[in-house]
């Protein structure tokens, strides 16, 4: 397979590295959306048809929108553990910096240690003002997450079909909360 020019900026922090996301990782997204634990709260189980269509739609963001999530790889193994960066679809409630992890890499910190990266990029190279995250009420380890980036609950609101089954809680801090706490 031809390598591809990168679309958008690789992060590193200190035990990961985040990049636009290519075919290599296919398996990988495919795997995590199978799992309907770790699905649950991120469109449920999709097959791998629909997870590619979801893939390109995270690589093709980066061509039109110059931000999308990130694959999120553990530098210690080379190993795709999720996705997680700036997202906003159309009809989206607002500027989100999401995270979806691959079951075996939760608990380890790696969603707050990857989101602050991407926020950092997203306020720093985006010129985003406000950052969100869009959580499903009873997913208590993300809200923990949104808690440790110094996120608040902002409000209730819905996501855009074919999500709009039911209201997530929008949490979320400004380009000034986050770098007066930062400091």
């Amino acid at each position: 397979m031809q390598s591809l020019p990168s679309l958008g900026p690789t992060l590193e922090t200190p035990r990961l590295i985040l990049r636009p996301p290519t075919l290599q990782d296919l398996d990988g997204f495919v795997a995590m959306m199978a799992d309907e634990e770790t699905a649950r709260y991120i469109g449920g189980v999709q097959p791998r048809s629909n997870v590619w269509r979801a893939v390109c739609a995270m690589a093709g963001s980066w061509v039109l929108q110059g931000f999308s999530m990130f694959s999120l790889i553990e530098k210690s193994t080379g190993k795709w553990v999720g996705r997680l960066g700036p997202w906003m679809p159309a009809d989206w409630p607002g500027t989100e910096v999401g995270w979806g992890l691959s079951r075996d890499a939760w608990g380890k910190g790696y969603a707050t240690e990857g989101a602050t990266a991407a926020i950092d990029w997203a306020f720093d190279h985006a010129g985003w003002t406000e950052v969100i995250h869009s959580i499903s009420p009873p997913n208590e380890p993300s809200k923990q997450v949104a808690r440790r980036l110094g996120s608040r609950f902002l409000r209730m609101g819905m996501l855009p079909a074919p999500y709009n089954d039911h209201e997530v809680e929008i949490w979320g801090q400004s380009r000034e909360e986050w770098r007066t706490r930062k400091r």
